[in-house]
């Protein structure tokens, strides 16, 4: 039979049944008046969109029937109120380990009546110091405070002096912090290997940097049809881009980490990409693990289904674009490689400006257009913001621009040349240890220790009774120092080296011993599969930081049935 010959029996075929179809439901239907038809479609459609709608949400379906299965749990009697009491002494106990002041001190709840002098307020400034208990000049914590030169803060402290009253929303006004800003960035772009056409902002932190890139991202899926724009990013990710997807209506998608090399499965994500994607994103480095993910390879992913990268390095941004001239080659990373199409980088980390500055750079001034807000039709005038802020403050601009400029090229490559040089120190001599390990192969700052032998965090208790402030992690369990320049201080990197080796022999001696204190405080935080539960202790946490409160037994926590009591 010819080809053309069982097109044509084919389709006589699908006629018959087609007729036979259309027989059946007429014959079924005879009985019914044209309304009840009607309402039929109609109901069975609006039964369909329900049904899509339940089952395709931003939120997986497995995830939401844990949730309320677990609402379902809490809400019996004896088991919810059970689960509430322990959560109410957790808050408790939050509340008294933040709140405590020292002796004879009170809360300021309301204005004098009377100005205090300059004098006087100098002297209260003084007595809140007295609260600092971290000795961080030191170098004994990990991350926080990147450099914390004295002469670098005083010359910071002029500089915002200088700009204090400034607003870059009034650049008429303030035409100084518009020509700072717009360096900071172009000196930025420099740095990051932008071309004539790269661009960007300086923003409060890499938070904003990150949700700017976000949100440019899913206005130009918005744009080309997409009605539920995906963010396609490594589980190590900054969860930063967690909180893009919930304020911008968009879904992250998690790719998994190879486990050896604690880097993005790049096969993974290419299997992930869809009609959705509105872009990638990959870290340099990211933060559990200080892992450069493999960029290159995710670049031509971008290029070849023509998405757009993000590249978060806010973290060791203003390491990584030293560490060539530092004697530390890295693998392209930014705006060399075609498909990398936005970077955001802290200067208030590495690049040592004071807290409250980063930048979001694009390859191309058609990104940053999408990044901006405009409200053509406000009675107040037309009103257009290049950021989620309307005003901003001038001083941490000026200052930026007054550290970088301070800094020099040469400035930051010594910088890098000694905090890589501990960091990989730290690294080669933990990774020699018996009991522990280093999680991959970090090139940059961070340095991340695990056990397969016991629980890590009785190495971070250990460490912590020593003096130490470390970052706790989670999935997998392990802790990690990231290192800066007050780790560079003679001796601080020996010690930390020898405490980690003393303590881990110690545990070594009896391994399978259970954690105590907060170490396993959050290692049962991981154990819990209500993730609510750590959700509301979380949010208790926050509503401490606001509380002018003397911790009580009787504090005001909400009941298992979500009402306060």
């Amino acid at each position: 039979m010819s080809y053309w010959r069982a097109l044509e029996v084919y389709k006589e075929m699908l006629l018959v049944y087609l007729e036979e179809g259309r027989r059946q439901v007429n014959s079924h239907c005879s009985g019914l008046e044209p309304w009840q038809i009607i309402g039929a479609t109609v109901i069975a459609t609006l039964g369909a969109v329900w049904i899509k709608g339940f089952l395709f949400q931003q939120e997986s379906l497995m995830s939401r029937l844990k949730k309320q299965c677990f609402r379902l749990i809490r809400k019996i009697p004896f088991v919810g109120g059970a689960i509430q009491s322990q959560l109410n002494k957790a808050l408790d106990d939050m509340s008294a380990s933040l709140c405590t002041l020292k002796e004879g001190m009170t809360y300021t709840t309301q204005l004098p009546l009377k100005g205090l002098s300059q004098s006087q307020v100098l002297e209260k400034i003084r007595e809140y110091e007295t609260l600092n208990e971290v000795k961080w000049e030191k170098g004994r914590v990990s991350g926080a405070v990147y450099w914390g030169d004295k002469s670098l803060t005083d010359l910071l402290v002029k500089v915002y002096g200088e700009f204090a009253w400034s607003n870059p929303l009034h650049p008429d006004i303030f035409p100084g912090v518009r020509k700072m800003e717009a360096e900071v960035v172009r000196m930025a772009c420099t740095l990051f290997h932008g071309g004539p056409n790269s661009c960007g902002a300086v923003t409060s932190g890499g938070t904003e940097s990150i949700l700017m890139a976000c949100k440019a991202y899913r206005e130009m899926a918005l744009e080309r049809g997409v009605k539920h724009p995906e963010i396609l990013a490594p589980v190590s990710v900054h969860a930063a881009f967690d909180k893009a997807a919930h304020y911008f209506g968009m879904k992250l998608v998690h790719i998994p980490l190879d486990k050896n090399t604690m880097k993005v499965d790049v096969k993974a994500m290419k299997r992930a990409i869809s009609k959705n994607t509105a872009m990638l994103v990959c870290s340099a480095p990211q933060f559990p693990h200080g892992i450069i993910d493999p960029i290159e390879e995710v670049s031509k992913l971008a290029v070849r289904y023509k998405l757009p990268l993000h590249v978060d390095a806010c973290l060791g941004g203003f390491l990584i674009v030293f560490m060539n001239k530092a004697g530390y080659p890295l693998a392209p990373f930014d705006f060399r490689l075609k498909g990398v199409t936005s970077i955001s980088a802290d200067t208030h980390k590495y690049g040592y400006a004071p807290k409250g500055s980063s930048v979001i750079l694009y390859s191309d001034k058609k990104y940053r257009q999408y990044q901006y807000f405009v409200a053509p039709d406000w009675q107040g005038g037309i009103y257009a913001s290049p950021s989620i802020a309307g005003s901003r403050p001038g001083g941490i601009i000026a200052a930026c621009w007054a550290t970088m400029m301070h800094m020099g090229e040469n400035g930051y490559i010594n910088a890098t040349k000694k905090i890589i040089g501990t960091a990989r120190k730290i690294r080669n001599a933990v990774s020699k240890m018996n009991g522990v390990f280093v999680f991959g192969n970090p090139e940059v700052s961070v340095v991340a220790i695990g056990s397969d032998v016991f629980d890590i965090f009785r190495l971070s208790n250990a460490l912590t009774s020593k003096g130490w402030n470390l970052n706790t992690l989670q999935y997998p369990s392990s802790i990690h120092i990231c290192c800066t320049v007050l780790h560079t201080q003679e001796g601080v990197a020996d010690q930390f080296i020898c405490d980690v080796r003393e303590q881990v022999a110690i545990i070594l001696k009896n391994p399978k011993e259970k954690t105590t204190g907060l170490g396993a405080i959050y290692g049962m935080a991981q154990s819990i599969p209500d993730r609510s539960m750590v959700t509301e202790i979380s949010r208790g946490f926050l509503d401490c930081l606001y509380s002018t409160e003397t911790p009580t037994s009787n504090n005001s926590h909400m009941n298992s049935n979500g009402k306060a009591h």
